[in-house]
């Protein structure tokens, strides 16, 4: 077994934060420390991209199929989720469940660590999925290249958020991911948001701004709806502030429409 090390290099960090969140074999060959992940939230939007370039490129090839654009906004979304393994749907489903189910804190946290799934999980996916479905077949309109950036811009940004969500929140609990990784570090931070400010400008155009907007919005509205329901964050929602985010970045998107 591979003993930790101290500190993980810049590459081994961004090959951490790839592995853990997506299903990319590129796990650094090192056991990461203590807090690891935490030290490389600078690195988050790093795995947006990756994400947001890969539902992109799978709509560029559907359209180039001939297919209409619901289906392939379809077949993007899912390919995003295939490619990150449900990881941050999985986080909002278990959010909504304990949330709407939770009678008090305690109830709330136990809810969220089972891994069935309840109405109001089911509820919030779907509703999700409709929206980010929705909104890339609208930016569809646009042509197939507003729709690849609008993937990117929505995945650093809601990626970022999660990465805000981990530095500014208590851990809810006492174990768990929320509560493993320490304090993040201030210039790692500020590295995860430059990073995605600048790639979603890049990516969308001056209409960047508003899918910037709309991520903060959103992934604030999670994150004082975290702290008020259960006291902080947890890994569950880390999850739902990236999906909440990312929808209301393409939300954004189409507000010049």
């Amino acid at each position: 077994m591979p003993s930790a090390a101290e500190n993980l290099s810049p590459i081994e960090e961004i090959r951490l934060v790839l592995a853990f969140f997506t299903r990319l074999p590129v796990a650094p060959a090192r056991l990461p420390p203590e807090g690891a992940l935490g030290r490389a939230v600078w690195a988050f939007p790093l795995a947006g991209l990756v994400v947001g370039a890969a539902g992109g490129l799978v709509f560029v090839a559907a359209a180039a199929l001939g297919l209409p654009a619901f289906p392939a906004a379809a077949l993007a979304v899912a390919g995003e989720i295939l490619l990150t393994g449900a990881l941050h749907e999985d986080g909002l489903g278990d959010l909504a469940d304990g949330f709407g189910g939770g009678q008090d804190r305690g109830h709330k946290l136990e809810i969220m660590r089972d891994s069935r799934i309840g109405v109001f999980g089911v509820t919030a996916l779907a509703m999700a999925l409709i929206l980010r479905v929705a909104a890339v077949t609208a930016l569809a309109g646009h042509g197939v290249g507003a729709v690849f950036g609008a993937l990117i811009a929505a995945g650093v940004l809601s990626r970022a958020a999660a990465a805000v969500a981990l530095a500014l929140l208590p851990a809810a609990r006492s174990d768990g991911l929320g509560a493993s990784q320490g304090a993040v570090p201030d210039r790692a931070l500020w590295i995860a948001v430059l990073v995605a400010l600048a790639a979603a400008l890049v990516a969308a155009g001056w209409t960047g701004a508003l899918a910037v907007l709309g991520a903060g919005t959103g992934a604030a509205a999670v994150m004082v709806l975290a702290y008020r329901q259960i006291g902080g964050q947890t890994g569950d929602v880390l999850g739902a502030v990236q999906q909440v985010a990312a929808v209301c970045a393409l939300l954004g998107l189409l507000v010049h429409d």
